[in-house]
């Protein structure tokens, strides 16, 4: 099962990616990932604990598989065992021809409990990419702004 979702920001990529790599102060601006730490770096464990809208927040512990200063972020991350429930969060940036770039922010889910999830993960988890997605727009379209 696929998750995805994506918003344009009016800004260049690498000032998305320095919102996305400053994990300190996801807690100020993130509806979704309320907390990211650890070194954006492939081969890494992070913690993070996200929020969908509605539900209670959950601490994991995922490996990053690509940190692409940027361009893109994905990790794999696992409820409790692998083969359980386990996604793989991927955010991309798209440069647009016209200027600004695309964000893409999608999870691909798989595991034993998925058939059980999937309703309330189509429903919560997508509304808390699109929250995450304006969020960040905002932030870096103001901070793109404040420097000019």
């Amino acid at each position: 099962m696929h998750i995805r979702t994506h918003i344009d920001i009016f800004a260049e990529a690498d000032a998305v990616w320095q919102v996305l790599a400053d994990t300190q102060a996801y807690p100020t601006w993130n509806p979704f990932v309320r907390e990211l730490s650890g070194n954006l770096e492939t081969g890494e464990t992070l913690k993070a604990s996200i929020q969908p809208p509605g539900k209670s927040a959950m601490t994991f512990r995922p490996r990053v598989l690509v940190a692409e200063p940027g361009k893109r972020l994905l990790w794999r991350g696992h409820l409790w065992v692998p083969g359980l429930f386990d996604g793989e969060h991927d955010f991309r940036i798209e440069p647009l021809q016209a200027g600004g770039v695309r964000f893409h922010h999608e999870e691909a889910f798989s595991g034993l409990l998925l058939p059980f999830m999937r309703s309330s993960l189509e429903r919560h988890v997508t509304r808390g990419f699109e929250a995450m997605n304006t969020a960040l727009k905002a932030r870096v379209e103001q901070s793109a702004m404040s420097a000019t």
